[in-house]
């Protein structure tokens, strides 16, 4: 994980120190409400690699944003869902996605690919 200084006491920052980067937002908004193994989560996100994945998912667990539930069975199962903190982040993330979904957002990629 990397903490960001926060001198000012910035609440964006805070919650950047915390959720930012370029996967965990995707991450945390394809668990959503459902509860999904990594396999899936692979599935839905092909350019992460297997190993950032990983990385990514135990900071999450760390930090408090999902939980990792085993299930004993022969072949060794995995699901990850969001826990009340990760819920409570739900709608930031819905935000997120509506501008991500708005010509301005649109329009500034399509610049980005020139």
């Amino acid at each position: 994980m990397r903490y960001i200084e926060n001198p000012y006491d910035c609440p964006v920052t805070r919650a950047m120190s915390i959720f930012g980067g370029k996967w965990k937002p995707i991450i945390l908004n394809c668990i959503g409400e459902s509860s999904l193994r990594f396999g899936k989560l692979n599935q839905l996100m092909p350019a992460i690699s297997n190993k950032v994945l990983s990385n990514e998912l135990k900071e999450l667990e760390t930090l408090g944003l999902i939980e990792r539930k085993e299930f004993k069975e022969s072949l060794q199962r995995v699901e990850y869902t969001l826990s009340d903190s990760g819920k409570s982040l739900m709608p930031v993330l819905h935000e997120i996605a509506s501008w991500g979904n708005s010509n301005e957002a649109k329009k500034i990629v399509k610049e980005m690919a020139k």
